[in-house]
């Protein structure tokens, strides 16, 4: 009879421990829900009409059954307790989880103490990160990247790319959200409205490239932009407010594959059409 002593025994525990963690972070199938600028109130005599296309949007989402949804910035069109409750109230009736990231009507163009401190209050964090299936999600404050806030830029910095370190470390695929897109048209383009500034999209795309970051999802334009930059996917989606280009209001399904990435849009149905 083979007997084990003390240090036998705790070895044992920590293998079938770790073997455990292993077995969790297995890459498993899987699919999400990417929601572009809910901006409740964009057009402030269509707000109770944005309500309902909201509503509409978390039945039809419930009906697909997706692990979860991401939500890419400017919740509202004007942060306030009213309109960010109405918000809250249709968000609690999703039946998966949704993760929500800032805009800059969230926040402002410039944020500042007061606008980060409501959005954290109210909202939540704005930015951090989550697990699902052996992938990683880094939910970034992209108002952050586009224009300097003393302290709190330097803060996100920071957290972003220990956030890429670690997962990278750990070999998990990972998707970064956030609001504004890194580029519209062309990598090289000027900063613009609806763009980064090139000096952070340079930063960003080797910080990107280094962590084995598979796809950016982003919001703000108002109109699909579908890039690829050295294999990283970069989606601004249609939204549920206004479409610029004429779209019509939806989501995009992202499909999840042993690290084959696919995502289509799926639209909202037409009022009074079946």
């Amino acid at each position: 009879m083979i007997r084990l002593n003390k240090f036998h025994l705790f070895a044992i525990a920590f293998l079938i421990l770790n073997v455990s963690v292993i077995a969790k972070d297995i890459k498993k199938p899987f699919s999400f829900v990417q929601i572009c600028d809910t901006q409740l109130g964009f057009i402030p005599e269509n707000y109770k009409q944005d309500l309902e296309t909201l509503r509409q949007t978390v039945k039809q989402v419930n009906q697909l059954n997706p692990d979860f949804v991401v939500i890419c910035g400017d919740l509202v069109n004007q942060a306030s307790d009213s309109t960010y409750s109405d918000f809250n109230k249709i968000k609690e009736c999703f039946s998966m989880p949704c993760y929500c990231t800032p805009g800059n009507h969230d926040l402002g163009n410039i944020p500042n103490d007061t606008t980060l401190g409501f959005y954290r209050k109210t909202i939540g964090k704005d930015y951090y990160e989550f697990h699902n299936k052996g992938y990683s999600f880094i939910v970034t404050n992209s108002q952050l990247w586009k224009s300097y806030v003393a302290k709190e830029s330097e803060k996100h910095d920071k957290w972003v790319k220990k956030a890429l370190k670690k997962q990278h470390k750990k070999q998990r695929p990972i998707f970064v959200i956030g609001h504004y897109p890194l580029y519209v048209e062309d990598a090289e383009e000027k900063e613009a409205y609806f763009n980064l500034p090139p000096k952070k999209r340079e930063e960003l795309f080797s910080l990107f490239k280094q962590s084995n970051v598979l796809a950016y999802l982003s919001g703000h334009t108002h109109k699909t932009i579908i890039n690829n930059y050295e294999n990283i996917q970069l989606v601004s989606g249609e939204t549920i407010s206004v479409n610029f280009d004429k779209r019509p209001f939806g989501f995009r399904l992202w499909e999840v594959e042993a690290d084959t990435v696919k995502q289509h849009f799926v639209a909202l149905p037409i009022p009074g059409k079946n």
